[in-house]
């Protein structure tokens, strides 16, 4: 019959059951209501590859009413050009948008949408599960409310999956729904949800999250998308949109928050007037209110406000505005304007959480350019503490962090900077580190408070066990890429000792002699390395370096 054939037979008879081919145009559903204030729900699908997360999408998209007749039209070409399902629509299509992806039947970019029902509005960003665009993933994760984390219930836990969740729970998401995926391949079987869901709970229970709901659905065939499914009766929860327009997402601000305003821009349209541009993150700030201007600590009053509609008397945080000061002080993009009674730490050394995202690994002295809020800065990897280990969520000893790892570090400032912990403020906590020579941004970071910081860096298990420790920083663990380099680079000491031992005892035929050059190898030569790498890391920013440190 054909998509628009199906869609004439449901226009004549609109009560009848549809099939799971028959395709609805939005105009002719109820619409949702464009009248009254519908609370927005900001949410992310994410999983490993190919666990159906722009076909749900796609079908919450069709369901809630969003899809109109032109793109259902596109949607029956696509789905016959490119689609997976057969006679069937593919609804990842109307996600998938570059060719790429519709080619390769993955998700590459973030593709954000936009849909309301009748009770809230949403938008949503469907993320790639490819290992190779994780970087994709955590920028559409930065800014949701709550994560739904896809699950194919044919597979279970993936790495991904917890890769995955431990992003969602490191950006600060703490509400997440596991949508277990294709149950129609497994017989709609119960068995299998109740273990995904004991699996993940297991997994996960140090993550931090405040809400995790475990939701059985078909995106393909709409089970249990819109409305409960008769092929699921032992489950006994909400749909999975119906869920998304109940839950209820807590979006409390701090009792204390005072006004923090980073420098964006210096607007001097004229000789007579110096604003400082920017956009308040906390805090609300008013004419005459006394202020500090950081790092510098020179302090003054707010002489005047300028906002959207011209002059103002107060701003809140969320609004872009323009600070004028009663004193005319050394102030310039990247300095951060705060109440006087604000105490904000300003150091030049930070410890974070790294997301490596650069397929070259992150090494101990890499040195790369910080930009935290509209703050910069040259920063050198003081120490790499430890990295994630995906399977459990522990740390290990690390000598690097390669691409998608997670690590803690230090991080040496050449200037300092002001900076909360990401859980306080997502603006003064969140950063990007960039490749001083490709330009190519190589991480996301996260401050952690020094409390966090401490607890992690140190861990448990005494000195028995910060030996052990450091002795696996040194020569990696068994299998790891790390151990492999550490006994090449062993191997070719050794043959290389005992080729200048030969060399010297055929030149001198005195073994002690020989001998005592070979020793002297071995502890000089790593000495001389050492010292050029020092020499090395503190050249001129100029200079062009392998790799930037990486």
């Amino acid at each position: 019959m054909g998509f628009a054939g199906a869609r004439n037979l449901a226009r004549k008879n609109p009560k009848a059951l549809r099939p799971v081919q028959t395709l609805l145009p939005a105009n002719d559903t109820p619409a949702a209501s464009e009248t009254g204030q519908h609370s927005l729900l900001r949410f992310i699908t994410c999983g490993s590859v190919d666990d159906g997360k722009s076909t749900l999408i796609g079908r919450m998209l069709y369901e809630a009413g969003a899809v109109f007749d032109d793109q259902l039209d596109a949607l029956d070409n696509d789905s016959r050009k490119f689609g997976t399902q057969g006679a069937a629509p593919d609804f990842a299509l109307l996600v998938d948008g570059l060719s790429a992806e519709r080619e390769q039947g993955i998700t590459i970019d973030v593709a954000y949408r936009y849909f309301a029902t009748e009770s809230r509005s949403f938008i949503v960003a469907d993320t790639p599960g490819h290992e190779q665009y994780t970087r994709n993933m955590a920028t559409g994760a930065s800014t949701a409310d709550l994560a739904i984390i896809l699950v194919d219930a044919r597979k279970g836990l993936l790495p991904q999956t917890r890769r995955h969740s431990f992003i969602v729970s490191l950006v600060g998401v703490r509400h997440v729904v596991i949508a277990i995926n294709k149950m129609d391949l497994v017989g709609y079987d119960e068995a299998v949800f109740a273990r995904i869901a004991n699996d993940y709970r297991a997994a996960v229970q140090n993550l931090g999250f405040d809400t995790i709901r475990f939701i059985p659905v078909s995106a393909r065939d709409g089970e249990n998308v819109m409305r409960p499914s008769a092929l699921m009766p032992w489950y006994d929860g909400p749909a999975l949109l119906p869920y998304l327009e109940s839950v209820a997402i807590t979006r409390t601000a701090p009792a204390d928050e005072r006004f923090v305003l980073p420098v964006q821009w210096v607007n001097r349209p004229d000789l007579d007037f110096r604003g400082y541009a920017g956009t308040p993150v906390t805090g609300r700030a008013r004419v005459g209110d006394p202020v500090v201007a950081l790092p510098s600590g020179r302090t003054s009053r707010i002489a005047g406000l300028i906002g959207a509609a011209g002059n103002a008397k107060q701003v809140s945080a969320g609004q872009a505005a323009t600070v004028t000061l009663e004193d005319n002080i050394d102030i310039s993009r990247g300095d951060v304007i705060v109440a006087a009674d604000t105490a904000l730490p300003v150091s030049r050394g930070i410890m974070a959480r790294l997301l490596w995202t650069s397929d070259r690994p992150m090494l101990e002295g890499g040195q790369f350019l910080v930009k935290l809020a509209t703050q910069s800065a040259s920063v050198t990897v003081e120490r790499l503490h430890h990295s994630i280990d995906i399977e459990g969520f522990c740390p290990l000893p690390a000598q690097a962090l390669r691409m998608n790892g997670i690590g803690l570090v230090t991080l040496r400032l050449d200037r300092p900077l002001v900076s909360l912990p990401y859980a306080r403020s997502h603006e003064l906590g969140g950063f990007i580190l960039i490749d001083r020579i490709s330009n190519e941004t190589v991480a996301f970071g996260f401050v952690e408070s020094d409390k966090e910081a401490d607890q992690r860096a140190v861990g448990d298990g005494g000195p028995l066990a910060w030996t052990k420790r450091g002795v696996i920083r040194i020569v990696g663990r068994k299998g790891s890429p790390d151990r492999n380099a550490w006994l090449a680079a062993v191997s070719w000491r050794v043959l290389s000792t005992a080729g200048l031992f030969a060399a010297a005892f055929a030149l001198t035929a005195n073994a002690p002699v020989a001998l005592a050059l070979a020793c002297g190898d071995i502890v000089v030569r790593p000495g001389l390395r050492a010292l050029h790498m020092r020499l090395w890391r503190k050249a001129p920013a100029g200079t062009l370096q392998d790799g930037a440190g990486i």
